[in-house]
């Protein structure tokens, strides 16, 4: 054997830096037509994204993923855990540090300079992570990274679900892993069984209006009242179908990235605790403590929405002062559920500052939560 042949091949040396930065899964595939831009495309036809519509933009990327730049052959696809084992809480596990995005494109870059610094020329890349038109579960499959859970979500056999995926796609070639071609689901249906809120309709078929996650982040306006008792404690997101999954119940792992630690601002809080803290918190308190954080994608005004209805749901009339001052936030979507939370858990003394509410109130749906309220109370 020739020194040449014993050498290790480019993508060891690639999976090994990569495992080095901190990625816990590594995997290479081939570009082209995505498998399933199909169901994508059926899943946005049924009005299942709501009102995510940038999910519609950029679908000939969807479709195949040569697309993002000329010359674009194959990606590096990596996963990184987040920590499944982390106590659950009022805020989704991946949201309660520094966001992945950032951290991860950084990685990734740092990744191509360290192929390219190997090959010896520069080379054509760009990252994904999450926020580009391209279907990464897709490719992280292809790439032999695991397989599509009943939840949606893709399990690997030995890390399970909590973690996050990325892609370099390159101009380089690569030699291809096998595709995750198995499904260990079975006949288990406990995703389908515990979600709070009936989103999974089917085996890999989420509904997403009607998710916590889509709800509670996504959503812009009111949360539709059928929906609000289901919310329970969830603050920001839900990982209830992943918390129940076998699979992921067995395999998942400590966090170990330091910046996806809770960050203080969440960490070791209950959710009556932080819904009461984000109800008061000013616009210059909330970018101090959530700079940097995932979940200022739902914007205070989300945050202050989704903290009445947790209130609502599992507060009680300690909490009443909290919600009453709530009445006078400047965000009617403060003020509409907190009218709604207080209705929950009020006594008939609160339906008299309602009605004074009721006097100045201009928003047709905030006054509608405030009467709704006001019956419930007097009734």
């Amino acid at each position: 054997m020739t020194a040449a042949e014993s050498a290790p091949s480019l993508e060891s040396l690639i999976r090994a830096q990569a495992y080095g930065l901190g990625f816990d899964l590594v995997g290479f595939t081939k570009l082209g037509p995505a498998e399933t831009a199909a169901a994508y495309d059926d899943w946005i036809a049924r009005g299942y994204a709501g009102e995510m519509g940038y999910l519609e933009r950029g679908a000939a990327k969807r479709h195949d993923t040569r697309l993002p730049f000329d010359g674009a052959t194959h990606a590096i696809v990596v996963a990184m855990n987040y920590g499944g084992r982390e106590p659950s809480g009022p805020v989704a596990r991946y949201a309660r540090g520094d966001d992945y995005h950032d951290l991860m494109v950084d990685r990734l870059n740092e990744l191509k300079r360290w192929i390219e610094a190997h090959v010896g020329h520069a080379i054509t890349g760009k990252p994904y992570v999450d926020t580009g038109p391209i279907l990464e579960r897709d490719l992280a499959r292809q790439a032999g990274l695991g397989w599509f859970g009943k939840n949606t979500m893709l399990i690997n056999p030995k890390l399970g679900s909590f973690f996050f995926l990325g892609s370099l796609v390159l101009a380089l070639e690569l030699k291809s892993d096998a595709p995750f071609t198995a499904d260990h689901c079975g006949t288990c249906r406990r995703c389908i069984d515990a979600c709070p809120t009936g989103a999974i309709e089917a085996a890999q078929a989420i509904n997403a209006t009607s998710c916590i996650a889509y709800l509670t982040i996504e959503a812009k306006g009111p949360i539709p009242d059928e929906f609000r008792a289901a919310i329970g404690e969830h603050l920001y997101g839900c990982d209830v179908c992943q918390e129940v999954c076998p699979h992921t119940h067995k395999f998942s792992r400590s966090l170990f990235e330091p910046a996806f630690a809770a960050r203080p601002a969440v960490a070791g809080k209950d959710a009556r605790t932080l819904s009461r803290e984000l109800l008061a918190m000013s616009q210059s308190e909330f970018s101090a403590s959530f700079k940097g954080s995932p979940m200022k994608r739902a914007k205070l005004r989300g945050l202050k929405r989704n903290a009445a209805v947790v209130l609502g749901n599992v507060g009680s009339e300690e909490d009443l002062d909290h919600l009453l001052a709530a009445l006078d936030d400047p965000e009617p979507l403060a003020r509409s559920h907190s009218a709604w939370a207080i209705g929950r858990i009020g006594s008939p003394a609160a339906a008299a500052r309602l009605r004074e509410c009721l006097e100045f109130e201009e928003e047709a749906f905030v006054r509608d939560a405030l009467l709704a309220a006001i019956a419930l109370l007097e009734a």
